[in-house]
């Protein structure tokens, strides 16, 4: 069984383009109180994360890729406020699947559809769903340098989200390495040696979640946070490695608004006509600890 799995994943792989893959990973996040942005009260964040990624090989040209993404968000507050959702908690389930198709040996398309269910659990509808895509386009332009451009779009609660994207998978050096999706995720690493790896990780998206509690007229909360961090990798066992990531969260909001309440479209970060009013209370960015379990398959002879 599992040299039938390395042999899935290794077959993967030449159509991928890839150094190697986290086929699943566990991660709990948190970080110490953070004051209101009116300095009345304090509030902590806490998350738990769960991913898990399958190709399936299609023929010589072929595959279909999944990646499903599950992750809860906790925030308490030391003070009440009335109108805001306190404690908040919400929930996402991310679901990435499509067709991946090599086109010679040099290039690539990527074509996934991306629906999600991001909700409270409160009272589910169809609100709590929705549905986005994603579109790549690979450049294999060295042995260790693949690029791929693309857009990914999603309807979220607050409008039309468009997210161009820049995917790096770059060996600069024997021990150094840049890999990740701009401007969503991306690590640059050092190999210290065959066992740990150190670096510096960003990640950073934008969410919405639409609350079903019927005491808050189907608001929705916006989820916003760049989170940039020095990491540190240890494989202890086969491709099973311990990750901790210790940073500071960037511009980290969770905005309530009411519901219909919509800007004109964003593109990444940049918002256009975007005059919606707040409905809670704002707490600051702060540092935060990410422990990561993942199992990771390598897939070349680095």
């Amino acid at each position: 069984m599992k040299t039938t799995l390395i042999l899935l994943f290794l077959s993967a792989s030449s159509l991928m383009a890839q150094q190697s893959i986290d086929l699943a990973t566990l991660s709990y996040r948190s970080g110490p109180s953070a004051p209101y942005e009116n300095n009345q009260g304090n509030a902590r964040e806490t998350g738990l994360m769960a991913n898990f990624k399958m190709p399936v090989v299609i023929n010589e040209t072929s595959i279909w890729y999944t990646d499903l993404t599950y992750q809860h968000f906790n925030i308490d507050y030391s003070v009440s406020d009335p109108g805001s959702i306190m404690p908040l908690k919400v929930h996402g389930v991310i679901l990435q699947t499509g067709w991946v198709k090599s086109i010679g040996e040099k290039n690539a398309i990527q074509m996934l559809i991306v629906p999600r269910f991001m909700s409270d659990l409160n009272e589910v509808s169809k609100q709590h769903f929705q549905l986005g895509a994603i579109g790549l386009y690979e450049i294999k332009y060295r042995e260790d340098l693949t690029m791929r451009y693309g857009l990914m779009y999603n309807r979220e609660k607050f409008g039309n989200m468009f997210v161009p994207l820049v995917y790096l998978d770059w060996i600069v050096a024997p021990k150094w390495s840049i890999s990740g999706l701009l401007p969503i995720f991306a690590k640059i690493n050092y190999h210290a040696t065959e066992k740990l790896t150190l670096g510096f990780s960003h990640f950073g998206l934008i969410t919405s979640f639409q609350v079903g509690d019927p005491l808050y007229n189907n608001d929705y909360i916006e989820r916003k946070s760049i989170d940039l961090a020095l990491f540190g990798r240890y494989k202890f066992w086969g491709g099973l490695c311990f990750e901790a990531r210790a940073g500071f969260a960037v511009g980290r909001s969770y905005l309530q608004f009411a519901e219909g309440d919509e800007m004109d479209f964003r593109v990444a970060i940049l918002s256009f006509g975007d005059d919606r009013t707040q409905k809670n209370i704002a707490f600051d960015s702060g540092p935060i600890l990410d422990l990561r379990l993942v199992y990771n398959l390598d897939l070349t002879s680095r």
